[in-house]
C-alpha cells in the first residue's frame, strides 16, 4: 500500500531502499530516477519502431482483432533490437519486472514500471496507469487463447497444450488404431501429403470424425502440403534375395523362427519388414499357385539355399487362398531359382516348384569420411564407389537430386547435408554432372545413404517456388477436407500471399495455416510471415527442428527455438513444437533422460507433434503426463509456485 500511498509513506520507501542498496549494491535514489529516465527513453524508442512496423503491415492486416496483436509484435521487435541486459539487472535488484516475461504485453510491462519508479521516486502519478498496464497483460493472455482456439478448437479439460500425431499409412485401414489416438489424446492429426494418395487420405478423415462422433472428443486434421523438398534420387537395387532370420539366445538355442508367406498370388517376394504401426510383417515368397494349393499343415519343405546348404520350412497354417504361413529354424538365402520340394507327394498337385521373382531394394550406399561423392542432376540411379584391391577409391560413389535446379545455386566449398543431418558434406568442385561433394561427417563404421533422402544447403540461397504443382493439386483436397494446412518450407511474405490466394480461390477463406519455419530464410523473415498469415485467418506457426537445425547448425537450435517461441508469444500466435519429441519412445518404446526434458519444454508451445512409430500410443500417454504435470510449475516462461511438499 506505501507504494501507491502518500508522499511521506513514499520517502520512507526510498529511505528504506537506500539502506538496502548499500548493503546489497543496489542503485542510490538518484540512480533510480536515471533508471526511469531511461525506461522512459526506450519506450520512446519502441514506440518509434512499432509506428514504422505498423505503417508497412497495416494493409496486409484483414482482421481487425489482430491489429493490438501486430501492434504488440512491432514494439517487441523495438524492445528487443536493444541490449536491455545491465537494465534488466538493476531493475531485478529493486524487486521489479525485468522485462523477461513481458513478451505479450510490451508496452503494458514498461508502463507498469515507469508507474513504480515514479512513485516510489517521490512523485505523484496518477494508479490508474498501472490499472490500465495490469487490464491490458490480462487482456493479452485471453487473446492469444483465443486466437489458439480458433486454430486449434477447443482446450483440452487438463491440459492447455494441444497433441498433434502424425498418422502412418496404416491410419487408412485401422480405423481402431485411430481410435484409440483420438481417446489417449490426440487433438490434431497430422497428415503429411508427401505420402499416400487421396484415398489413403479421404479414409484417415473419415476414421476421424468416427472416432470424434464415438468418443465424444474434438479433433482436427492437418494435412502438410510436401513443398519443394530437395531429396536424393533411385539407387541401382541390390540383389533380389530374402534372408531368413532365425532369433536365437545366448546359448545359441533357437528362440524363434523365421516366418515366412508363400505366396500363390503372382506377386513378387519381399523380406520381412515393419509396417508403419511396428507391426512384424513376415518375408513373403513368390511360388506357382497350384502348388502352394496343395501345401497343408505340418508339410515340410525342402531346398538349397543360395549358398547351397540344405534347408526345411515347416507349414504351419492357411492365411487366404492364396497365402500359407511356414517357419524356418536355421537361417537361409533365397534367391529367384531356387528349387522347393514338398515331402508329402499325395496331395493333388505339383511335388516341385521354384521361387519366383523377388522384388529388389534399394541397395545402400555407404560413405566414410573423407570419401567422394558425385551428387548428378542427371536421374542416373546411384551406386557405391569403385574400389581396387587396396582400397583405393577408382570411381566415386554417385547419387542424383531430384530437383536439378539445385545446381544453379552451389558453390564450391558450400556445405551440404543429407538425410536430416546425418551425412555432413562440403562442395568440392562443380563439373559437367553436377558436384562432387566431399563427406566431411559420418559414423565411424559408415554411414549408409539411401533414396529420397533429404538434402540441405544451408550456404546456397537457393529460390524455389514455395509451392509445387504437387502442392496446388493437392490443394484442391486441403482446402475441402482439413482444418489446418501445413505450409511447408514458407520462406516469405509473398509466399504466405501466394498461399493465401490459392485459397481463396478454392473458396477456402477459414482453413487456418500453420507455417513450417524450416530455413535461415524463413527464420528471418518470421515476423513479415506472421503478419501475413495471421493477419487474415487462424494461424499458428511450427518449429519444424529436422530442418531447421540442419539450416542454421545443431548448435544454436536451443537459443533459436526460444526466440521463435518469444516472437510468437509478442503476436499472441500459437506454436507448434515438433520433430523428434520423444523419438525413444514413439520408435522403441523407451525414452531417454534427455527426451523427457525435451517434453516438459515444449510444453511452452501450444501444441506438441509426435512422429509416427509403432508406440505412439505409449507416447501420447507420457506426453499427456509431462504436460499436465508441468503446466502446474510453468507458463509460458513464467514459473507458477504451486506448494511443494517435502
Amino acid at each position: 500500500m506505501d507504494f501507491l500511498g502518500s508522499s511521506n509513506g513514499n520517502l520512507g520507501v526510498v529511505k528504506a531502499l537506500s539502506i538496502m542498496n548499500a548493503k546489497n549494491h543496489l542503485s542510490s535514489p538518484d540512480d533510480m530516477v536515471q533508471l526511469l529516465r531511461e525506461i522512459q527513453f526506450l519506450r520512446i524508442t519502441i514506440r518509434k519502431v512499432q509506428k514504422q512496423c505498423m505503417d508497412l503491415w497495416r494493409p496486409h492486416i484483414k482482421r481487425k482483432d489482430f491489429l493490438s496483436s501486430a501492434s504488440n509484435l512491432s514494439a517487441y521487435l523495438g524492445l528487443r533490437r536493444q541490449d536491455l541486459r545491465h537494465m534488466q539487472n538493476r531493475l531485478a535488484n529493486l524487486g521489479l519486472s525485468s522485462l523477461g516475461r513481458s513478451e505479450a504485453h510490451v508496452l503494458a510491462s514498461l508502463d507498469a514500471i515507469i508507474h513504480i519508479l515514479t512513485t516510489i521516486s517521490g512523485k505523484s502519478h496518477s494508479a490508474e496507469k498501472l490499472v490500465r498496464a495490469s487490464a491490458c497483460m490480462e487482456r493479452a493472455e485471453v487473446i492469444h487463447k483465443r486466437q489458439t482456439n480458433r486454430l486449434f478448437g477447443p482446450q483440452p479439460s487438463r491440459r492447455w497444450v494441444r497433441i498433434m500425431v502424425t498418422f502412418p499409412s496404416e491410419a487408412a485401414s485401422d480405423y481402431q488404431f485411430v481410435r484409440e489416438l483420438v481417446l489417449r489424446g490426440m487433438d490434431c492429426a497430422r497428415i503429411n501429403c508427401a505420402h499416400d494418395s487421396l484415398h489413403e487420405w479421404r479414409r484417415m478423415i473419415e476414421y476421424v470424425h468416427q472416432a470424434e462422433q464415438e468418443t465424444g472428443k474434438s479433433c482436427k486434421i492437418l494435412m502438410d502440403l510436401a513443398g519443394p523438398k530437395l531429396r536424393t534420387g533411385p539407387v541401382t537395387p541390390g540383389p533380389a534375395i530374402i534372408h531368413l532370420k532365425p532369433k536365437r539366445n545366448l546359448q545359441g538355442n533357437l528362440a524363434m523362427a523365421a516366418s515366412v508367406i508363400l505366396d500363390g498370388s503372382g506377386k513378387p517376394g519381399r523380406p520381412a519388414e515393419r509396417d508403419g504401426l511396428g507391426r512384424r510383417i513376415p518375408a513373403r515368397l513368390a511360388v506357382n499357385a497350384e502348388w502352394q494349393e496343395a501345401l497343408r499343415h505340418g508339410d515340410i519343405i525342402r531346398f538349397k539355399d543360395a549358398q547351397n546348404r540344405p534347408r526345411e520350412l515347416s507349414i504351419l497354417n492357411r492365411i487366404s487362398r492364396d497365402e500359407v504361413l511356414a517357419k524356418c529354424d536355421e537361417g537361409a538365402y533365397l534367391r529367384p531359382g531356387i528349387e522347393l520340394k514338398r515331402n508329402n507327394p499325395s496331395h493333388d498337385g505339383p511335388v516341385h516348384t521354384l521361387v519366383g521373382e523377388i522384388a529388389a531394394q534399394p541397395q545402400p550406399i555407404i560413405l566414410h569420411q573423407g570419401y567422394a561423392l558425385q551428387l548428378t542432376h542427371s536421374p542416373i540411379p546411384g551406386e557405391p564407389p569403385k574400389m581396387d584391391e587396396d582400397g583405393n577409391t577408382l570411381v566415386p560413389a554417385h547419387i542424383s537430386c531430384i530437383q536439378p535446379e539445385v545446381f544453379n545455386y552451389l558453390k564450391p566449398g558450400h556445405r551440404v547435408w543429407i538425410d536430416d543431418g546425418r551425412i555432413g558434406a562440403v562442395v568440392e568442385a562443380l563439373n559437367d554432372d553436377g558436384a562432387l561433394l566431399r563427406i566431411t561427417q559420418a559414423r565411424p563404421e559408415g554411414a549408409k545413404l539411401l533414396p529420397e533422402k533429404g538434402l540441405n544447403f544451408p550456404d546456397s540461397e537457393l529460390n524455389f517456388p514455395a509451392l509445387t504443382e504437387k502442392d496446388l493439386r493437392d490443394l484442391d483436397f486441403v482446402a475441402a477436407h482439413a482444418d489446418m494446412v501445413g505450409y511447408s518450407f514458407v520462406q516469405s511474405a509473398d509466399d504466405m500471399e501466394q498461399l493465401i490466394a490459392e485459397l481463396a480461390s478454392r473458396g477456402s477463406e477459414k482453413i487456418g495455416i500453420v507455417a513450417k519455419i524450416e530455413t535461415s530464410k524463413g527464420l528471418h523473415n518470421l515476423p513479415e510471415i506472421i503478419i501475413r498469415g495471421a493477419g487474415c485467418r487462424p494461424f499458428g506457426v511450427m518449429i519444424a527442428r529436422g530442418d531447421l537445425a540442419v539450416e542454421i547448425g545443431y548448435t544454436r537450435m536451443a537459443e533459436i527455438q526460444e526466440e521463435i517461441l518469444w516472437l510468437c508469444e509478442a503476436a499472441h500466435v500459437p506454436v507448434v513444437w515438433a520433430t523428434q519429441v520423444l523419438e525413444g519412445l514413439v520408435k522403441q518404446n523407451f525414452p531417454s533422460r534427455a527426451e523427457i526434458t525435451d517434453a516438459a519444454m515444449a510444453e511452452r508451445a501450444e501444441c506438441v507433434m509426435l512422429n509416427k512409430g509403432p508406440f505412439v500410443l505409449n507416447a501420447i500417454e507420457v506426453l499427456d503426463n509431462v504436460v499436465e504435470k508441468m503446466q502446474a510449475h510453468q507458463k509460458k516462461k513464467t514459473s507458477q509456485l504451486r506448494a511443494l511438499h517435502w
